[in-house]
């Protein structure tokens, strides 16, 4: 009988134990999933990039660029991340050489197509309100352009071996001008507001400026408004 009831105790004792480690485990999981969402979080984002310019009569209207981008963030501590940025945007430019600089322009003036791939790299302050979190960020940025001929120029017109109106010359002078004396470097700073959808999901927006510090030693006839950059746009955020 006593035998009995303790092969009884035994088998029960055997089943509750997985029991309990599985449910210990899953409590693990669980805290461990939050403790990450705590620490890192990633964005999906839409802007509109301003280039102005003041390029005098040979200007085209400076160009307003839809852009599109992800961000990675990685909480620091309390009310600071470091946050990883790209947005892509492309565009026609066509290089003035009575000035020495390429300009962004229409595509019936154009000579080389700009794809550019913006890298930022960004301290941000996180300041929850309510249900809201303001941001205010800022940090370097570089500008990895790829520049090639623009496609469809194909014209014996488009290849004239003066760099005037030769497609194919603006186009190595386009390349050159953007990556040599730090051109591709641009610090960003900027502010948002994130607003709670759910318990996981934020709906901010973002406005944004890139600085033209190179100016400080990378001299030409540009204006001094040619360089600037500003954004603004639509972010949303998974925790």
């Amino acid at each position: 009988m006593l035998r009995s009831k303790a092969v009884k105790l035994s088998f029960v004792f055997f089943l509750i134990v997985p029991l309990i480690a599985v449910n210990a485990q899953e409590t693990d999981t669980r805290e461990q999933l939050n403790r990450r969402d705590k620490i890192f979080s990633w964005a999906l984002h839409g802007s509109i990039f301003y280039f102005p310019a003041v390029n005098g009569v040979d200007s085209d209207p400076a160009p307003i660029i839809p852009s599109g981008g992800a961000s990675f963030a990685f909480h620091l501590v309390k009310f600071f991340k470091l946050e990883l940025t790209e947005d892509l945007y492309f565009t026609n430019y066509e290089y003035n050489a009575k000035l020495g600089y390429p300009m962004a322009c229409n595509p019936e003036n154009r000579s080389a197509f700009v794809m550019g791939f913006v890298t930022g790299i960004n301290a941000v302050f996180f300041l929850p309100i309510g249900k809201s979190v303001f941001r205010l960020y800022g940090g370097p940025a570089f500008d990895f352009r790829v520049i090639t001929l623009a496609v469809g120029l194909n014209h014996p017109a488009d290849f004239t071996g003066d760099i005037e109106t030769d497609a194919q010359l603006q186009t190595d002078a386009i390349l050159k001008y953007f990556w040599e004396k730090g051109r591709w470097f641009m610090p960003a700073a900027g502010f948002g507001f994130d607003f709670t959808l759910y318990e996981k999901l934020l709906l901010g927006f973002d406005m944004r400026a890139w600085f033209p510090i190179y100016k400080l030693w990378a001299e030409d006839n540009a204006s001094m408004i040619d360089g600037w950059r500003f954004g603004a746009g639509l972010r949303i955020t998974f925790k």
